[in-house]
């Protein structure tokens, strides 16, 4: 609202993170992420477009983040209903498109980095996932995945999050002169 911002966000951005799990981890929760080689569980996340949680979904490395996406974005949608549009990166692509559009009118837009690009390239619209991802791992329980239940990891995520935004909220506010 004092940015002139509506209060419910009408775009977002989605991502997963694969992490390491702790051997208290249970085999039925965990698995193995070929692409990243991590024995663990996968974080999938959406972001509105400053950064903060609409919604998370934890699941075993091996999970495909196609699959993944269409059970969050749907959840995502269902409490955000003027969300709209979704960033997402090339492991997005495919059927998850159409699906998106006709299932939840979400238009499901891939970013996309240029073939002559080299390296890490920071691409339009998904840092604002991968500084999530950074605010995450500051937190030393989110290193690494300890929680039992995936349920647990998910509420170890809002936690984070919630120290995030409170750190947001205490900084000093200037007037526009």
């Amino acid at each position: 609202m004092r940015l002139g911002r509506d209060t419910e966000p009408s775009a977002g951005v989605i991502d997963s993170q694969s992490v390491k799990a702790d051997a208290v981890v249970g085999a039925d929760s965990r698995g193995y992420d070929g692409g990243k080689q991590i024995n663990g569980r996968k974080r999938h996340v959406v972001v509105d477009t400053l950064g903060l949680l609409l919604g998370v979904m934890v699941t075993s490395a091996d999970v495909g983040d196609r699959m993944a996406a269409q059970v969050l974005l749907a959840r995502v949608a269902d409490a955000h209903h003027r969300l709209a549009l979704v960033w997402a990166d090339g492991g997005y692509t495919g059927s998850l498109v159409e699906h998106c559009l006709a299932a939840l009118a979400l238009v499901l837009a891939i970013v996309k980095r240029s073939d002559d690009q080299k390296g890490f390239v920071v691409l339009p619209k998904r840092w604002i996932v991968e500084r999530l991802f950074a605010h995450l791992m500051r937190s030393r329980r989110l290193v690494r995945d300890v929680e039992r239940r995936t349920a647990s990891a998910e509420a170890m995520i809002y936690w984070s999050m919630t120290m995030v935004m409170t750190r947001r909220l205490a900084r000093p506010h200037h007037a526009p002169a």
